[in-house]
């Protein structure tokens, strides 16, 4: 999906800018960035691959060269960023998260009127790059990012770094966070707020949807009011979210526990203990213990020195690699149990039939599996989170197209009340060789979360919410 983080300040920002970006590694494995401006020496930028390391361990070497009061830094699913412009608004950095389904269209459109393009990403336009372009079409930022907002097909949030000032601009619809923070010598922003505390800043507000934040060391002002309508992605707190981040004042983990509880109280299956994939089942996985009164256990345990989530590699051999080797199961605790195992989602299937099979071959007698949100039907046009993943690989249209061979019927698959819901669910416990399996409905999610459906992106369960 990608993060950024940025921070202005009456002092040097160099390392808040390094550990607050940091603390956004969750969120992708392919390009780091980080820009930052002295009033002496102009700004300053690099850029490192992270298929082959860390963040830290990338980016600590070049420190020593940094300096500044003012800069952002990205962690990003593909392109290179920030990238630095040079255009009639002056000289600046950007880094964006989001989506461009319509970059072709928008790439055409540039290069006919006399545009070029610089940066590639993977052979094809940078997406970055052509968010620059979009902006600098207008006669200043504001009415540049308003630009991007009529033109994007998708989503897209941005830091633009002009000098010692941050414009932070929140994508049109808020499908992705954007939190602004305060330190005793001046202001941040980040897309998770848990980047804030351990560095000394404390979280003011969210901007809303559209709105556009300027950020100084002297103060913030919002220099664009927010539109009313918002569809922030409900999959952040399932699954994307670190656990101690909030997004409109909801903390990820105690939504989580909520959602565990309400898979609890639909389920009645017998038992000798609960546990969670982790990272994020383990909220899941507490709340549903919890309210069973069940008894937590660690049946898997991650192995987190070396090895990333498991699905961000885009070969599906090394996905599948990636997943058998980073969780060890305790045989001592499985043998002979009856588990019910939580998760925030099935998208392939390919993790979780593994970890089943291997719970398994430890003895455990009974895989019960309950899944925190409804089935995945549809890719994400929005983030970056089905970006390699073909309609078909996902396990719900694999189960689907077994059943009937086509897909004639999708609202009935994702009807909770429906027979071919339920045959579709019987399906996928099929392939994945579990014992049972049960899905969060959507109205229990809805309620998990704490906002009202119509502020919450939900399309890659019932395909709802593109405006």
């Amino acid at each position: 999906m990608s993060g950024f983080f940025g921070a202005v300040s009456h002092k040097d920002v160099v390392l808040d800018i390094f550990f607050g970006t940091d603390y956004h590694s969750h969120l992708g494995t392919k390009r780091a960035g980080m820009t930052l401006f002295d009033q002496d020496t102009g700004y300053h930028r690099v850029i490192h691959s992270l298929e082959s390391g860390y963040f830290r361990t990338k980016f600590e070497p070049d420190l020593h060269r940094f300096k500044g009061n003012a800069g952002i830094g990205i962690i990003s699913d593909n392109d290179s960023q920030p990238i630095l412009i040079n255009s009639h608004l002056g000289k600046f950095a950007l880094a964006t998260v989001g989506k461009i389904n319509n970059i072709e269209q928008l790439t055409k459109r540039s290069l006919s009127r006399g545009s070029q393009f610089v940066e590639t990403s993977q052979g094809c336009t940078n997406p970055t790059e052509l968010i620059s372009k979009l902006i600098c079409e207008e006669a200043d930022f504001v009415s540049g990012i308003e630009n991007v907002h009529r033109l994007v097909d998708g989503s897209c949030s941005m830091l633009i770094l002009s000098g010692d000032t941050i414009l932070a601009a929140r994508d049109k619809l808020g499908r992705t966070p954007v939190v602004i923070s305060k330190s005793p010598n001046g202001f941040g922003v980040a897309l998770e707020s848990c980047s804030f505390s351990n560095i000394g800043y404390q979280t003011m507000s969210f901007p809303g949807p559209g709105e556009v934040v300027k950020l100084t060391a002297d103060g913030i002002e919002t220099i664009k009011p927010a539109y009313e309508k918002m569809q922030i992605c409900a999959f952040l707190w399932v699954y994307y979210g670190y656990p101690p981040s909030e997004y409109e004042q909801i903390n990820v983990d105690d939504s989580r526990y909520r959602c565990g509880a309400a898979l609890a109280r639909k389920d009645q299956v017998e038992a000798d203990f609960v546990c969670g994939i982790p990272d994020s089942g383990v909220g899941h996985a507490i709340g549903y213990s919890n309210e069973r009164k069940l008894p937590y256990k660690r049946a898997y345990t991650k192995y987190t020195p070396t090895w990333p989530r498991s699905f961000l590699p885009q070969d599906q051999s090394t996905r599948e690699l990636v997943a058998q080797m980073k969780l060890i199961p305790n045989e001592t605790l499985v043998k002979g149990k009856r588990m019910v195992f939580l998760d925030d989602s099935i998208v392939r299937g390919t993790q979780l039939k593994d970890n089943a099979y291997a719970l398994k071959q430890c003895g455990a007698d009974k895989v019960h599996m309950r899944i925190a949100c409804p089935p995945l039907t549809f890719p994400c046009p929005f983030l970056n989170f089905s970006q390699s993943r073909s309609t078909m690989e996902l396990a719900t249209r694999k189960a689907i197209h077994k059943l009937e061979g086509n897909e004639n019927h999708m609202d009935e698959y994702c009807n909770p009340t429906s027979d071919r819901y339920h045959a579709m669910v019987n399906q996928i416990a099929k392939d994945l060789k579990l014992d049972s399996l049960l899905f969060q409905d959507m109205p229990d999610l809805i309620e998990a979360i704490g906002l009202p459906a119509e502020r919450l992106c939900t399309y890659c369960w019932n395909a709802s919410g593109r405006f």
